[in-house]
């Protein structure tokens, strides 16, 4: 067992007293919680609880927060934006914007922490983006212009320009939303096989209860903008928390390979 010491020195993310207000709205309030290295984390709540901002104040597109953010240690406010970039990457939510590029083009503008203005793409970059396509099985359209693409081939796109990056710590935001079962799936067996496979630490706002139980290593939930749950998927479904986030109560199943509880629908007349 790791001593708390090791936990400490393993942190790629920390998060101290995050708080967020627009106009006289309070989005954050003092939410901290860390993540040690390779953890999957799924953020969740009902909607306007503030899940998404956490992403957007710790990439830097939300600069009114405050608190403090250390990534791999070190704080974001003594980070540039490409800085930041090289360690973090971020996939938002899938909004059916597409613009006019290959998907090879695409991918290789992930690359972009890593130039300056007066550099070239090299051979490194181009084994990169060959191996982000690859990892995210989408070498196969390359060519393409990725307005042709689904939207689950987009949103593996997507990924593929966000591994481009380099970066370890992946913040994704509702990355199954729209999408249907099979796409989502073949997305959710995409980040899981980042996460186990290549020790990407992933951090996924989601609304699917069930997803955050099966595939997550630890639960955040937040409610009004403060942190109401920090702990492991199993705590995380039973009733006692469950209400306390989305205020009712809900009817359970055993998974039949896993065990664990799922989160049934309500039927007719329930």
């Amino acid at each position: 067992m790791r001593s708390e010491i090791d936990i400490k020195n393993d942190l790629v993310l920390e998060i101290e007293n995050l708080s967020l207000s627009i106009g006289n709205v309070m989005i954050l309030r003092d939410v901290t919680f860390s993540v040690p290295r390779g953890q999957y984390l799924s953020i969740v709540g009902p909607n306007g609880a503030g899940k998404s901002s956490v992403l957007k104040c710790l990439m830097g597109i939300r600069a009114d927060w405050s608190g403090r953010v250390r990534v791999q240690g070190r704080s974001t406010s003594d980070m540039t934006q490409k800085q930041l970039a090289a360690r973090v990457c971020y996939v938002p939510q899938a909004d059916g914007t597409a613009f006019p590029f290959t998907v090879r083009q695409f991918v290789l503008m992930g690359r972009y922490p890593h130039h300056s203005p007066f550099t070239f793409t090299g051979t490194e970059d181009l084994e990169i983006v060959d191996r982000s396509l690859t990892l995210t099985g989408t070498a196969r359209f390359a060519e393409r212009d990725i307005r042709t693409l689904s939207g689950g081939e987009r949103q593996k796109v997507l990924i593929a320009a966000a591994l481009a990056q380099g970066a370890r710590i992946l913040l994704l935001d509702e990355p199954t939303t729209f999408l249907d079962p099979l796409h989502a799936g073949d997305v959710q067996s995409l980040l899981l096989n980042l996460n186990r496979d290549s020790g990407v630490t992933v951090l996924a706002v989601t609304h699917d209860i069930n997803h955050a139980a099966l595939y997550s290593d630890r639960v955040v939930a937040l409610v009004d903008g403060e942190l109401v749950f920090d702990g492991p998927p199993d705590a995380f479904m039973d009733n006692a928390v469950l209400e306390r986030i989305y205020t009712r109560p809900f009817t359970f199943v055993g998974h039949p390979v896993t065990g664990r509880p799922m989160v049934v629908p309500e039927g007719p007349g329930s």
